[in-house]
């Protein structure tokens, strides 16, 4: 079957596997070939994809699963695709904290230029009429 995972930055992912196990907050399910259609919210978890007895794990954030018609769609807020379940948790967790920390410098820096606007309003009494 074939398994297809994206997210905000395109396709991460898109190949045929044996089957895939779905670990979410409900715990885990098998989709195997010719599965009953399935709709599955994956806030916190990963997929386990084998093929020929190779494992690949893709860590999830934020997704949501469709299969149908042999197919498995997976679209995520965030995902990291490793060799191993704890590699690829691990280090969707570090790509996520150094995203958050680029958010936080961020707002700091657009609050300082905010901050630096208004001082320079004041100085050149701007809007005094």
């Amino acid at each position: 079957m074939k398994i297809i995972v994206s997210t905000h930055q395109g396709k991460m992912y898109d190949e045929e596997v044996d089957y895939v196990v779905v670990k979410n907050q409900d715990g885990e399910f098998a989709i195997m070939k010719n599965h009953i259609p399935v709709i599955a919210i994956i806030t916190n978890g990963y997929l386990k994809m084998v093929l020929n007895n190779q494992e690949l794990f893709v860590a999830i954030q934020n997704g949501m699963l469709e299969y149908s018609n042999g197919k498995v769609q997976v679209i995520a807020q965030a995902a990291h695709i490793g060799r191993d379940k704890e590699g690829a948790i691990k280090n969707l967790k570090e790509i996520l904290e150094e995203r958050l920390n680029s958010n936080r410098q961020a707002n700091v820096d657009y609050v300082q230029k905010e901050k630096e606007i208004l001082d320079n309003l004041r100085q050149t009494k701007a809007g005094n009429l």
